[in-house]
């Protein structure tokens, strides 16, 4: 039985990791990842790089990946995977999906089971619901199905709360909500299982039977992918590069430490206490244009 994370840990080396701590007095883990910066910039190229590799397991299904491998069509996963992406004109959320995706398999260690973006029947689908949904292995029979929330805004406290908010909707609200989400993974397994195996083990996890003898643990959790925008100053940009790197570093850590307060807020109003979360911040210069950019190029928009 094969279930294992497509990211290699080697996403990883584009990020310098400056915060990777619990939050106190919640169930929630807060993660800082800082893209590498070269002559005073972020290095996008090498990141669009790493997730042209990272959309095809984010937009097609196992299934999907090894029917097209098998039959020798190595540019169909390629074709087929850009195609389920939105127009990079208006696509301003997308690249936050894929990003979060990334971290959950190779930072979390979390395989996808199921994403929005690969049950779109066409790159204007519009999906309510998870970004994504994973499955993490805690130990031996206890695992957590983990929902993905990707938000992007200028300011960090936004992305934030609108994740909080977006999270706390799809618990509580009548259609398309949590419980609805996890019939649907169960009704979409056949797709990430290539072999019977794999497809009862999946089918054990998300629907597990209390009444067996060594029963699994599951339970639900949540990932949020916060993006937000960085604007150095004309004099900040000035500095030298060890000085910039440094001052810049050390104003994102300050920024994403005080929030802190502001996440443990949102779980008291939401009354979110027994989840456990997993809080991605990613912090952007040039927001805009640059979620808009990932997509143009991972997608060959510009062909």
């Amino acid at each position: 039985m094969d279930f294992k994370p497509s990211i290699s840990e080697k996403f990883l080396d584009l990020f310098y990791k400056e915060i990777e701590c619990d939050i106190p007095d919640t169930n929630s883990k807060l993660n800082l990842h800082i893209l590498r910066i070269e002559n005073n910039q972020f290095c996008y190229d090498e990141l669009i790089d790493q997730l042209g590799e990272s959309m095809i397991p984010f937009a097609l299904s196992r299934k999907e990946i090894l029917d097209l491998k098998s039959s020798g069509k190595i540019y169909g996963l390629v074709k087929k995977a850009s195609r389920k992406f939105r127009e990079h004109t208006v696509n301003d959320g997308e690249a936050g999906e894929l990003l979060l995706f990334s971290f959950l398999e190779a930072h979390l260690k979390a395989p996808k089971i199921l994403t929005k973006l690969e049950i779109k029947l066409s790159s204007n689908d519009y999906a309510k619901g998870s970004d994504g949904i994973h499955l993490l292995e805690l130990a031996p029979k206890n695992y957590q199905l983990i929902f993905g929330e990707s938000k992007l805004y200028q300011e960090l406290t936004t992305s934030l709360t609108k994740a909080f908010e977006s999270i706390h909707d799809f618990r509580t609200r009548k259609k398309n909500n949590i419980h609805d989400e996890i019939g649907l993974i169960n009704s979409q397994l056949c797709k990430e299982a290539f072999d019977e195996d794999l497809y009862q083990f999946l089918k054990s996890v998300i629907m597990p039977k209390a009444s067996d003898t060594d029963p699994i643990e599951k339970n639900n959790a949540f990932a949020i992918f916060a993006g937000f925008e960085i604007d150095p100053t004309d004099e900040e940009k000035r500095l030298s590069n060890d000085k910039f790197l440094a001052l810049i570093k050390s104003k994102i850590k300050d920024e994403v430490e005080g929030k802190m307060s502001h996440i443990k807020k949102k779980i008291d109003e939401f009354e979110l206490f027994s989840y456990t979360f997993y809080v991605y911040v990613f912090p952007f210069m040039k927001l805009d244009e640059t979620r808009k950019e990932i997509i143009k190029k991972i997608t060959r928009a510009e062909e």
